[in-house]
């Protein structure tokens, strides 16, 4: 297993999220809603610039590997799939918004897997609808997270509209992944 910065910012990512979750669970006399609120969201944002620092790190410094790129979407996941819990408990997010995109990260990571075993994982490569799914996302949790105005800034409005978009791009980017890989399944059935 390779180590070097940009998987130890990965390990990072992984290390914080049960920070995130832990914040919720200390009594109010150890920290207050909004500071729990803001250190969540804090911790948050420092999370996703680390998903895309260390991808930038690993292309610049020719550190890729099989092990970064497959620790890296795990970490994603892991990220959202937690953020997304505590939402939910939080009633901060509906269940089925959560259900949606939560689905689709654990189908499409199988679509991967298995496309990768038939020899054809280019046809599920990361496309932008992807990307801008992800950007949607790591806008609308830390605002969700927040959940109070900054400077007038209604950031649960925000987070609750970037949300739903962020579901419509993850149905959206799930069909088109589905649809690419479709030939090649068909090609295995026969």
């Amino acid at each position: 297993m390779p180590f070097n910065l940009p998987i130890a910012l990965t390990w990072l990512r992984i290390i914080l999220i049960p920070l995130i979750v832990a914040l919720y669970y200390l009594p109010d006399s150890w920290l207050s809603e909004p500071s729990r609120d803001l250190w969540a969201a804090l911790v948050f944002i420092v999370a996703a610039l680390t998903d895309w620092f260390d991808g930038w790190l690993a292309r610049r410094w020719n550190q890729t590997s099989s092990f970064g790129a497959f620790l890296d979407p795990v970490a994603d996941k892991l990220m959202v799939g937690a953020a997304l819990l505590v939402l939910l408990d939080l009633n901060r997010v509906d269940a089925f918004i959560a259900l949606i995109i939560i689905g689709r990260e654990i189908t499409i990571s199988a679509l991967r897997e298995w496309m990768a075993k038939i020899g054809a994982s280019g046809s599920v490569a990361v496309h932008r609808l992807g990307k801008f799914k992800t950007a949607a996302q790591m806008v609308a949790i830390p605002c969700l997270l927040y959940w109070h105005p900054i400077m007038g800034l209604p950031t649960r409005i925000i987070g609750q509209a970037l949300i739903v978009v962020a579901a419509v791009l993850t149905v959206w980017s799930m069909c088109y992944y589905l649809q690419k890989a479709w030939p090649e399944i068909k090609k295995k059935q026969v």
